[in-house]
């Protein structure tokens, strides 16, 4: 062979990112390191793959990014052979990539994998957080085996297993008039100021449980970040609707925050499991899922609350 999977896993790492500098600190190896595999490899093709930008990084060639495309296939067909050799032993071990929506990484993920990697310790989980776009990017082009997220616009190519169902609630700063309630309506809610997830998905999906009702909420403040949400609710900015209920009453600041179902009961978003339907699960993969599954039996889902809403 005239080039080295150390070569090809270079090359993609510093595509992605589009600087050798940043692959290096991605992977981490020196960048010398990074820049003589990926002139060794085009030496070796006798073709040029990148285009050297001063200063502003790299790109790939026209040659660059169709060989880009089987470097990444080769490379995750040898990642799966090397899984299944581990398979061939007693002990589980190996690499498990686990992406998860940004709005239920905090809450989700670390104990599901703290749990998982105490049970099997040969095993290392990484982590990655994101939304739900780059989820199902990296689902498709290999680089996450599972992505912890909502069933929102998954494609066919893509499979769910559904783990939880998480109803929305409405939540309030504690001294709000309404946050002593046993439950509010969205009639109710649609005459206070909305503190809305400013999030592709999420702000369609909060708009339709109001227009389902025939109603339109009033948005006082965006935001794309969780707790700047939780934070805008403690201090007297509006409430907010969530789906994902932590187990801490208080927003970062100290404010405290109440939770109150929305009834009648809207829409609920349904957390899961979603994987490429291409492929084929291995001996590691099929013992997480169903660590999952005991970890979210019956809606207790780790980290949201004791009744799993």
């Amino acid at each position: 062979m005239r080039f080295t999977l150390r070569q090809l896993e270079y090359f993609v790492a510093t595509c992605e990112v589009g600087s050798v500098t940043e692959a290096a600190l991605n992977i981490p190896v020196a960048q010398s390191s990074v820049s003589a595999a990926i002139a060794q490899l085009e030496a070796a093709l006798g073709v040029q793959l990148l285009v050297r930008h001063h200063a502003q990084g790299v790109s790939p060639t026209p040659a660059g990014r169709q060989f880009l495309v089987h470097a990444r296939a080769l490379l995750r067909d040898a990642d799966q052979l090397e899984r299944f050799a581990a398979e061939l032993t007693d002990e589980l071990s190996g690499a498990l990539e686990l992406g998860c929506l940004v709005t239920l990484a905090p809450l989700v993920t670390p104990r599901l994998c703290q749990q998982f990697q105490r049970a099997h310790p040969k095993v290392s989980v990484e982590m990655v957080e994101a939304g739900q776009q780059e989820l199902v990017e990296a689902l498709r082009t290999g680089r996450l085996t599972f992505a912890v997220t909502y069933d929102l616009e998954l494609a066919g190519d893509l499979s769910f297993e559904p783990l939880a169902q998480l109803p929305p609630h409405a939540l309030f700063a504690a001294d709000h008039p309404l946050a002593g309630r046993a439950e509010v309506s969205l009639a109710e809610l649609a005459r206070e100021q909305l503190v809305l997830l400013d999030l592709p998905l999420s702000r369609d999906y909060f708009r339709a449980l109001f227009l389902a009702a025939g109603l339109e909420p009033e948005i006082a403040q965006r935001s794309r970040h969780p707790e700047v949400i939780r934070t805008l609710v403690g201090n007297g900015f509006g409430y907010t609707i969530i789906n994902a209920r932590p187990v801490s009453d208080r927003a970062l600041d100290g404010q405290q925050l109440r939770t109150v179902p929305i009834a009648p009961p809207a829409r609920p978003m349904t957390v899961g499991l979603a994987a490429l339907a291409a492929m084929r699960p291995t001996r590691l993969s099929e013992e997480f899922a169903a660590h999952c599954r005991r970890a979210i039996a019956a809606g207790a889902v780790p980290g949201l609350g004791a009744d799993g809403a």
